[in-house]
């Protein structure tokens, strides 16, 4: 299915939503009332936590620093065009078509995103530069995803909206909320078994 298609069905989905809604009733997808932008990202920021995201806060200058912290001394794999700046220390490799077997010998992985979305605590990759094809970010054990607060909406329509090019592109779409978790029939949580364990979000705010 061409992208347009795609784009057109997440269309139409949206808006017999809010048409079904009977009269005086609220539809649960229609748009939140405004709030500042500062406190669409500290919902996104505590809505990611409840997720059991690690959510760390930094500047872009500090964020060098942050990132080796996390990683300490796991060997990471990078995706094509992550800022190089980002990274430091000489064990982490680039991606370059590495099989699923060769990705598990990788600690963790180090990500941007393409946009994040508070009302749901929604990391969303599009998969463009310095993102990389899923496998990267499903095989390793460690993901740390890099979120401007420039990037953060507050609903899930501004998410869909602002990646709307992404869609007409074809290109795929990995949301993530929290790290990989599943239960069995007795509820009893496992997590790792779709993807990674842990997830670290590096909240990048303005400011020095």
């Amino acid at each position: 299915m061409s992208g347009e298609g795609r784009l057109e069905i997440l269309s139409r989905i949206y808006r017999a939503g809010a048409q079904a809604a009977p009269a005086g009733v609220v539809p649960e997808n229609a748009e939140p009332a405004f709030q500042p932008h500062s406190q669409t990202v500290e919902q996104f920021a505590e809505y990611a936590a409840e997720y059991r995201a690690q959510v760390r806060r930094c500047t872009e200058t500090e964020l060098p620093d942050i990132i080796a912290g996390l990683l300490g001394d796991e060997r990471a794999v990078l995706p094509p065009g992550l800022p190089s700046g980002w990274i430091r220390g000489e064990q982490h490799v680039t991606d370059i078509g590495q099989s699923h077997r060769e990705l598990s010998g990788f600690g963790a992985v180090v990500t941007g995103c393409a946009v994040a979305i508070a009302e749901t605590g929604t990391v969303v990759l599009d998969h463009g530069a310095g993102q990389g094809r899923r496998a990267l970010t499903l095989v390793p054990d460690h993901h740390v995803c890099v979120v401007f607060e420039s990037q953060v909406v507050q609903s899930m329509p501004q998410g869909m909206a602002a990646l709307a090019d992404s869609v007409r592109a074809g290109q795929p779409l990995t949301l993530i909320s929290g790290p990989s978790a599943t239960s069995d029939i007795e509820l009893s949580r496992v997590e790792g078994v779709h993807g990674p364990r842990r997830l670290d979000i590096v909240l990048v705010v303005t400011g020095s």
